[in-house]
Order: C-alpha cells, then structure tokens, then sequence
C-alpha cells in the first residue's frame, strides 16, 4: 500500500478522506451529518436557504450527530459570495448563524470580495476565542497568492488553468484541486483532475507541502484511491451525494442522474443564461444534464421564451427544462443509497484496491 497523507483526517478529525460537497439545493443537514457518521466531513450548501432554513438545517445535522447545544458541530456550510453580497445585512445574519451553531468550517466561493465574508468570521472568532477552518475557493492566481500570504484561510479551493498550482511553496495550506469534470458550477477552462493533481505536487515535497484534496467527477472507490495513489491527502464528491435520501434533490432529479450515462454531462455557460442566474464571476460555467433548455440555447432561441419555460417547470420539477447539475462520473452512479453506508462502502473499496496497487 502506497504511503498516505492523514495530513486531511488530523485537520478535519474524521478516518476517511472523502467530503462531500456544499451543494445548493443537495446538502442539507440531514447529508451533512451522515457524510460525518461515515467518517468522512460533510458541508451543508447554506447558499440559498433563508435564514429560517438554515437554522432548521444546522437543528437537523446537530440532532442527527447527538451533539448538544453549545458543543462544536461536526460539520461545515458553504456560501456563494455574490448571493452574500446582494444582501449584505441579511449574509452576514447567515455566517453568524451558522458560526453560532458552532460549525468545524465554513466554504466561500464565486464572489469579487470573499475577503469580506473572511473577516466576518475571523472576528467572530476573536471574539469568541474560537477557530474556525475557512476553505475558499478561487481561480486567478493573484488572488491565490493573497488569500495565502494574507487572509489567513485554512484551505484553497483552486480551479481554473494549471499555471495557478506554481503557488504551493506555503506549506501549511490544504490545497483541494478542483478539475474540468466536476459538476455544478465551476472555472471554464480547468484541467483535468489527474493532471492538476500530478502539477501541484510535481513541484511540491511529499508530506511536506500543502495538503492537497482532489474534487471533478468522482464516482467509485477505485477513482478515489487512484487520486489518493497520486499523493492527494483526500477528495471531495458531490454529484455522488445527490443520489442518497438523505439528499433534498428532487426525486425527479435523482432518477435523471440515475438514468444518465456520461455523455449527458456538459458544461456550458447557458443552463444559467436560461435560468436567469447572471451573476457569477466572469469565466465560471456549469455541467449539468443536457435537456431542452440548453438544446434550445444553443440553437439560438429566444431567450425569454426559453426562460419562461424553465419558470414554469421548476414547481414541477421538470428535469426536461430545469437544470440537473451532475459532474462527468455521473455514468457509473445507479442507485441511492445511504449516505453513511455510502462514505463506508466507498472507503473500503478505495482501501481495497489501494493495497491492489500498492
């Protein structure tokens, strides 16, 4: 068996190096806390849930871990900048919330002043004489040198073209390493994620540099040990958690993940052009499954006759013209399943063919 970076595990305190994602309108509290009772570390996506629905989310995950009112909550919750800077007032209710519930991390990502919602958990923190993990998630590599050499963040999150990886000499960062085939939203011209793996830690010391966690497209404990097998301390999973109960997909949603094969999965900047959502950073884009909307985008339609279609399948779930965000793995995913039985059947599948290689 090769050797293995627990570098993750000790930062996270779990036994199995698998995450999963913060996903809007996927993880709740209820995915969450069952990530964390398989021994992996589960985010709940807290981007779209009002404050009541957040609140009601951190309830679930805290009852779901046993954990009483007062003790730190096994969990993170993850936050798009631009949806926190709509409303600024009502964002920073959010973090509070959230940092109130006592929760092990927070996630920032897609947003042109994440600096901003750093700060308001730093102080807290001060404030509170508490510590925080804040995993931020970038693409242009100034602002990666920033957030390294100035905002204090426990874990980059970087996506986006290769040359952003040659900032890996700050030993004490978790780097997760985000590729082209990630689904959901994401930078348009990422690499692959065998091969942004392989460049972050060519030019860095085994053991020695950032912890580096690998997230695009994984579906299988065999993938995951390959990334493993390469050198990263963990991995990050998020089209995989769709398909559990414990997931708030639709169930409409579910069984078109089910029923997808590989090829349905493309990326394009107009699932979003087509549900009117304008304001995510300049060259981020979304994989999902490709249906009518986007078909009828990218022949040319109009596009509020194509948004007003998609506002009248969205309470019907209707997943021929609503968005089924779904990453490139989503061909070998085809039942739902538990979520903690799923983080233990993945990690000893991954254990197993690691001492294959080995």
């Amino acid at each position: 068996m090769p050797a293995t970076d627990f570098r993750l595990q000790k930062l996270l305190g779990i036994s199995a190096p698998i995450l999963c994602a913060p996903m809007a309108t996927v993880a709740g509290g209820s995915l969450a806390a069952q990530v964390t009772l398989g021994g992996g570390f589960g985010f709940i996506g807290a981007a779209l849930f009002t404050l009541d629905q957040l609140a009601e989310q951190l309830e679930i995950a805290r009852v779901e871990l046993d954990t009483e009112k007062g003790l730190p909550l096994r969990v993170g919750a993850g936050f798009i900048g631009w949806v926190l800077d709509e409303d600024e007032k009502g964002g920073e209710k959010a973090i509070k919330l959230t940092l109130n519930s006592g929760v092990h991390a927070v996630w920032f990502a897609f947003g042109d002043d994440l600096y901003k919602w750093i700060k308001v958990v730093r102080k807290y923190d001060s404030d509170n004489d508490r510590k925080t993990l804040v995993f931020v998630q970038l693409a242009l590599p100034d602002d990666i040198q920033i957030a390294l050499r100035d905002w204090n963040v426990d874990v980059i999150v970087a996506q986006g073209h290769s040359r952003i990886y040659l900032f890996t000499k700050w030993a004490n960062v978790c780097f997760m390493a985000v590729g082209k085939e990630a689904g959901g939203h994401g930078f348009a011209d990422a690499p692959r994620l065998k091969d942004v793996v392989s460049s972050v830690l060519s030019v860095t010391p085994q053991n020695d540099g950032p912890i580096l966690v690998g997230a695009g497209g994984l579906a299988t404990g065999e993938q995951i040990a390959e990334i493993l097998s390469l050198g990263a301390a963990g991995v990050v999973l998020g089209t995989r958690f769709c398909l559990t109960p414990e997931s708030t997909y639709s169930e409409a949603a579910k069984q078109a993940l089910i029923a997808a094969n590989s090829d349905a999965s493309v990326k394009s900047m107009g699932f979003d052009k087509v549900a009117g959502y304008l304001k995510w950073p300049k060259g981020i884009d979304g994989r999902a499954l490709r249906n009518a909307s986007l078909d009828g985008y990218e022949r040319g339609e109009d596009i509020e006759s194509l948004r007003s279609k998609y506002k009248e399948a969205y309470p019907r779930n209707d997943t021929s013209r609503t968005m089924v965000w779904a990453g490139a793995g989503v061909g070998q995913m085809h039942d739902i399943k538990p979520a903690k039985q799923l983080v233990e059947e993945l990690y000893r599948d991954c254990l197993a063919h690691l001492k294959v290689t080995g």
